[in-house]
C-alpha cells in the first residue's frame, strides 16, 4: 500500500535514469521516512524543468551521470548529501559540494563484476572481429578471416582497483599474462596472483590488450595521448571502460588510421553520446558501446541500494561508508554554527 506524502519528511531527489518510482530504491527511501521525487533526464525533458529547479527543496540526491555543477549545488540550500550510483564522480563539483557542507558518496564494488565481464566481451569481440563478421554475414557474405586467441597474450591493466583486479583474475583464468600499473599497488594481490607490477611505459610496451580502470581528474585526463599510444606495442588493442577523458580520441584515431594499433573498444567517450562527426564512427576496427559496462540488472540493483542507504545514513545522523569528501563535515559544522 502506497504511503501518503509526509509534509515534514526530508525530500530525496532521484535523477538516476534506471531507477523507477515504486522500485526497490524508492521503497527503501520511503520506508526510512523520506519523501522521494523523481527528476530523471527524460522526466525533466517532459516537464521542461531545469535541474536547478528540481534541487531547490531537497536534502539528498540519488545521482546518475547528470552534471551537478556549482550552480546546481548553490540552487539547493537544503542539500546535505549526494548518493552517486557508481564509482565515478567527475560529474559532481566536489569542491563546490564541500564548500557547502554537502557529503558526496559513491558505490564502489557494486558494478565490479558487470564492468569486468564487459571488458572480457570487448576483448573477445576485438580479437575475433565478431561485430564485423556478423555484419558481413547479415550482408550476404561468408568470410572466415583469422582472429587471435587471448590465451598466451599479455593484458596490461592501468588502474588496479576493484574492477582492475577482477579483470586481471579473469584474464589469468583465460591463460593471459597480466602486467599492471597503479600508484598504490596491492602487494598482497600481486603475490597471490602473480600479476607483475611495471611502470606505465612498461605496461604500454608489453600489452597486447591494454585496459583502463582509472578515475578522471587533472592527473589522468588524456593520460593515453599521442605519446602514450606511440609507446604501445604495434598491433595492440586499447579497451576503455573507465572515463572517456582518459583517452585523447583524436590521437587514438590517428594511431589506428596509421596502422600502429589494431583497434580499440570503448564503452566511454569524452562527450557522450558519441558525436555524429567523431572520426571514431568511421573506423571499422573501433567498437563503441553506449556506456553499458555497469548496465546489468544486478549491478544497478546493488548500486541503487548502496546509494540509497548512504543517503539514509547521512540524513539520519550516521556516517556513510564511502565518502569522497570527508572534509565536508567541518564545513557543514561551521555553517551550522553560524
Amino acid at each position: 500500500m502506497t504511503q501518503p506524502p509526509n509534509e515534514h519528511a526530508l525530500r530525496v531527489l532521484v535523477t538516476t535514469p534506471y531507477l523507477e518510482p515504486g522500485g526497490a530504491v524508492d521503497r527503501t527511501l520511503r520506508e526510512a521516512g523520506l519523501e522521494t521525487v523523481f527528476a530523471r533526464r527524460a522526466d525533466r525533458e517532459a516537464t521542461g524543468q531545469a535541474l536547478t529547479e528540481c534541487v531547490r527543496d531537497v536534502a539528498g540526491i540519488i545521482a546518475g551521470t547528470d552534471a551537478f555543477t556549482a550552480e546546481v549545488i548553490e540552487a539547493a540550500p537544503g542539500l546535505k548529501v549526494f548518493g552517486r550510483c557508481g564509482v565515478g564522480y567527475d560529474n559532481i563539483d566536489v569542491a563546490a559540494a564541500t564548500r557547502r557542507g554537502v557529503a558526496v558518496t559513491i558505490t564502489p564494488g557494486s558494478n565490479r563484476i558487470s564492468v569486468a565481464e564487459h571488458v572480457l566481451a570487448l576483448m573477445l569481440n576485438c580479437a575475433r572481429r565478431i561485430p564485423q563478421n556478423l555484419a558481413a554475414v547479415r550482408d550476404g557474405g561468408w568470410t572466415q578471416e583469422s582472429g587471435r586467441e587471448l590465451h598466451g597474450t599479455t593484458l596490461g591493466v592501468v588502474g588496479l582497483g576493484s574492477i582492475g583486479k577482477t579483470v586481471a583474475r579473469a584474464a589469468l583464468a583465460l591463460g593471459m599474462r597480466v602486467v599492471a600499473h597503479d600508484p598504490r599497488l596491492d602487494e598482497d594481490f600481486l603475490t597471490e596472483t602473480g600479476v607483475k607490477a611495471r611502470p606505465l611505459d612498461g605496461v604500454l610496451a608489453a600489452a597486447d590488450f591494454l585496459t583502463l580502470h582509472l578515475s578522471l581528474d587533472d592527473t589522468t585526463r588524456h593520460l593515453i595521448d599521442a605519446t602514450a599510444l606511440r609507446r604501445m606495442k604495434p598491433g595492440a588493442y586499447l579497451i576503455n571502460t573507465a572515463r572517456g577523458g582518459v583517452v585523447d580520441e583524436e590521437a587514438l584515431a590517428d594511431a589506428i588510421e596509421a596502422g600502429r594499433l589494431a583497434g580499440a573498444a570503448l564503452d566511454v567517450v569524452e562527450h557522450e553520446p558519441l558525436r555524429s562527426g567523431s572520426r571514431l564512427r568511421a573506423l571499422d576496427s573501433v567498437l563503441v558501446t553506449a556506456h553499458i559496462g555497469a548496465a546489468t540488472v544486478e549491478a544497478r540493483a546493488r548500486s541503487g541500494d548502496m546509494a540509497a542507504r548512504q543517503v539514509i545514513d547521512l540524513l539520519t545522523g550516521r556516517t556513510p561508508d564511502h565518502l569522497v569528501n570527508p572534509e565536508y563535515a567541518h564545513t557543514a559544522h561551521t555553517a551550522g554554527a553560524r
